[in-house]
């Protein structure tokens, strides 16, 4: 295997040439030099392979370092040292001074070391700094990309929240100009040599600053301090007056939306993504030493063909291929790298093929900056605000919040399919949340647009199992992570049902202003909570449900109704139903009354709107057109009733036509009291629409149709199906025709081959019919061949006895004769 190593890094230092490259763009001959930084583990090392095969295949300029940091032991023991042109650095993982173990900081602390000790650093104009889980699409020009001597470039990392709050204060003298940034790094050396000593001990001050680790103040939502190099970076460069060209279109996470008609020149994977059924996340190969097993690549991603089928959405659909392209460059890279080297030559494969193919050569094509991109992020700022005056309603963007349960399952069909019928304008967004092993066994991928939050039902510090803190916090992971081009949100809950498009202009939402519907139940808003949980109670208002709030709002709003749930949530002594209205007084509607504290802190009072929203089962106002049915309380029709809760286990999605018992018929009901009328009209349109939404489904999913068939039909196609397996074409041109629905390939076989026509079933039986005719001709005519054949044979048999001792012979009559011939001359 070192030979294989050998080889491949020769192979490199052929494609990259011999010492200082000086690159001529234009007329601006200036060396480049790109430095990443890793450890002595195999998580690094095909982590490196991948980053050095898209560093030839992008056409990046320059030369190119790694910084290892190892301890001896580690070096010692270390196999990778031909994988990259390597500069060695003293290993940080554990501090030498504090003890602390953080091996984030060996980032700073390797570029600094490189600047001190390498000739090389002595040799270079600028420096692009990556990460190691990056792949290069293209090459990287700092001057290119709008780099300037004093105004370096780097991506945006709007989580970095410290920039704006006490964190900044405590830890630089120019808070004001602190960017959040990072990830993508282009700077003159000069700017490097100035920012890289901050660089360090900035990370160190923020690292041992324990009391604001806290996620409202640093957006580290797991309040671990492991962000604190990040911070050490935006803090040094605020030491020493940089302050940065942000951009938003060089750098993208595979599985985020692109920017549309923007080509990304670097992959970030450093976030779990999935195509489909196949997804990948670069931690579950913490211990894989996939870079030392000749021939073994990661699982292959479906192909670009099947990508193609799977989304009509074109930016959805480039998300989706940039995924595949990534962990494809990676499994390029290290095919390569183990046939390079002398490994036996791996078996013919499709997936092989496609990478040596010409197909995958185009798709993967260096891809080049055509302006600079400073310059774009104003374009697209600007043409915001242009569409933003041209059209009368502004944006609107509806999100709600779930879990990976069966239980949210049904309700998100019943939600995204009434979101259609409602005609409310903009996008609509699922924020699913889930634990790591949760969203390995998931299956419902495909019911809404969605974006993953890492789940927070068991508090990360404290331990505290409450899954009503996913809201809050998911809407904070959505502001900080997604592409919103949206003036106005609507937040809604899954358990809901829309009757009718919710718009701020209609109920006049404002920025400053949002709207909600009443929650009379949260007395804690005129009482000692309000008191204890914001300096305004009495701007605290008693709303929610239903939310409509400007973007700008939500972005300042989103991390305090997070932080104030986890205050409410940790008050235990004041959970009492006399304070808080909980009747169970558990501290289950922390989050509701997080939001309204959070909006009490920014003084956001609220257009309260009582004709929003109606709990099904409750008595409507004459002549109100309610726009959402909240389905959260158990409702009755006569002896029908409904309770949500009991249906908690139940998999209504993924069992074949699996709906809820019907409603009674409207037709049935008591005219005697028109409001109960009303009332249970309501009710029996929001059990309808879910039971419609789930046949809806069901359908979509190529279901068996049981009532086309009898019950002996039904067994008889079911053997016939089993046997000869038809009415697979029927479930391509299905698959086809509704390229978004993925859960066919996860269903049982038995659901996908009930799935056949009448048409179909006749022909089977006519082909039966003409197999068994065959089948009984041919055994009459062997039957009666057989019989003169066993004739002859016994007359044979009898005639050989007279001259032979009479053993029997089976052999056949030349064998019979040469023997008798044998014994009358013995």
């Amino acid at each position: 295997m070192e030979n294989l190593i050998v080889l491949w890094v020769f192979m490199c230092i052929c494609v990259m040439g011999f010492g200082e490259e000086t690159v001529m763009i234009g007329e601006k001959p200036w060396r480049v030099h790109t430095l990443f930084s890793t450890e002595c583990q195999d998580y690094f090392d095909w982590q490196t392979v991948g980053f050095m095969h898209s560093f030839r295949k992008g056409k990046q300029v320059g030369n190119v370092t790694r910084l290892l940091s190892c301890t001896e032991d580690e070096r010692r023991r270390y196999k990778g040292m031909k994988l990259a042109p390597t500069f060695e650095v003293p290993s940080m993982s554990t501090h030498p001074r504090t003890g602390d173990w953080y091996p984030a900081i060996n980032k700073p602390a390797g570029v600094l070391h490189w600047l001190k000790h390498s000739q090389e650093a002595q040799n270079v104009d600028w420096v692009v700094i990556l990460d190691a889980d990056m792949i290069i699409r293209g090459p990287i020009i700092p001057w290119e990309i709008g780099a300037e001597k004093g105004r370096p470039v780097a991506a945006y990392y709007g989580y970095l929240i410290g920039c704006d709050n006490i964190l900044a204060k405590l830890h630089t003298k120019h808070p004001e100009l602190c960017d959040k940034v990072g990830g993508l790094l282009a700077m003159h050396i000069d700017d490097l040599r100035a920012l890289a000593p901050l660089w360090l001990s900035k990370s160190e001050e923020v690292r041992e600053d324990r009391p604001h680790w806290l996620t409202n103040i640093t957006g580290d939502i797991y309040g671990k301090g492991w962000i604190s190099e990040m911070y050490g970076y935006s803090f040094g460069a605020s030491e020493v007056g940089l302050r940065h060209k942000i951009t938003e279109h060089l750098m993208i996470y595979p599985g985020y939306i692109p920017w549309e008609g923007v080509e990304p020149i670097l992959f970030h994977y450093g976030l779990p993504f999935k195509v489909g059924n196949w997804s990948f996340s670069k931690l579950e190969h913490h211990e894989d030493d996939i870079v030392y097993q000749c021939g073994k690549l990661f699982p292959e991603p479906p192909y670009p063909r099947e990508v193609m089928l799977m989304e009509t959405d074109p930016n959805k659909r480039r998300a989706l291929l940039f995924s595949i392209e990534c962990i494809n460059t990676i499994n390029e890279g290290l095919h390569f790298l183990h046939t390079a080297g002398g490994c036996p030559k791996p078996k013919w494969t499709r997936y092989l093929s496609f990478l040596k193919s010409r197909t995958f050569a185009e798709l993967t094509k260096p891809k080049y900056v055509t302006q600079l991109v400073f310059q774009n992020d104003k374009v697209a700022v600007q043409t915001k605000r242009e569409e933003t005056a041209r059209n009368s309603n502004p944006k609107i963007h509806t999100v709600f919040s779930t879990e990976c349960t069966p239980y949210f399952d049904w309700q998100t069909v019943g939600f995204v399919h009434s979101f259609h019928l409602s005609g409310q304008p903009g996008n609509l967004t699922r924020l699913l949340s889930c634990t790591d092993e949760e969203l390995k066994q998931y299956r419902g991928h495909d019911l809404a647009p969605t974006h993953y939050v890492p789940s927070m039902s068991r508090h990360p510090l404290t331990g505290d199992w409450y899954p009503a803190i996913n809201k809050p916090a998911a809407v904070l992971h959505w502001i900080n992570h997604a592409v919103i081009d949206a003036e106005f949100i609507v937040i809604l809950d899954a358990d809901m049902i829309m009757r009718g498009p919710i718009t701020p202009w209609e109920f006049k939402a404002e920025c400053g202003r949002p709207v909600s519907a009443p929650y009379d139940y949260l007395i804690g808003c005129h009482n000692i909570l309000a008191k204890l949980h914001t300096r305004n109670p009495e701007a605290c208002d008693k709303v929610g449900g239903v939310i409509i709030m400007h973007i700008d709002d939500l972005r300042k709003f989103a991390l305090l109704w997070l932080h104030k749930t986890e205050e409410v949530r940790a008050d235990k002594a004041h959970y009492a139903t006399n304070i808080t209205g909980d009747i169970y007084e558990s501290g289950w509607i922390s989050e509701m009354y997080g939001y309204s504290f959070a909006a009490a802190e920014l003084s956001l009072r609220h257009i309260i709107n009582s004709k929003m929203m109606i709990y099904p089962g409750y008595v409507p106002e004459p002549g109100t057109s309610y726009r959402v049915f909240h389905y959260g309380l158990e409702f009755k029709v006569g002896n029908w009733s409904f309770d949500k809760a009991k249906w908690r286990e139940t998999d209504m999605v993924n069992k074949c036509w699996a709906k809820f018992p019907d409603p009674p018929d409207p037709l049935e009901l008591d005219t005697m009291d028109e409001n109960a009328r009303q009332r249970d009209l309501l009710s029996i349109e929001c059990a309808r629409t879910l039971n419609d939404a789930l046949y809806l489904h069901h359908k979509r999913r190529n279901c068996f149709d049981a009532s086309s068939l009898t019950t002996s039909e039904k067994e008889k196609g079911s053997k016939i199906l089993s046997a000869r397996k038809l009415g697979k074409r029927d479930q391509m041109n299905a698959v086809r025709s509704k390229p978004v629905a993925r859960n066919e390939s996860r269903e049982s076989p038995e659901v996908k081959d009930q799935t056949f026509s009448s048409f179909g079933f006749w022909i089977v039986a006519v082909w039966a019919t003409l197999f068994l005719g065959f089948a009984a001709l041919m055994f009459v005519v062997f039957s009666r061949g057989r019989r003169r054949k066993l004739r002859g044979k016994h007359h044979r048999s009898r005639k050989r006895s007279s001259h032979s001792s009479g053993a029997l012979d089976f052999n056949g009559t030349d064998r019979h004769h040469r023997g008798t011939e044998i014994s009358d001359k013995l």
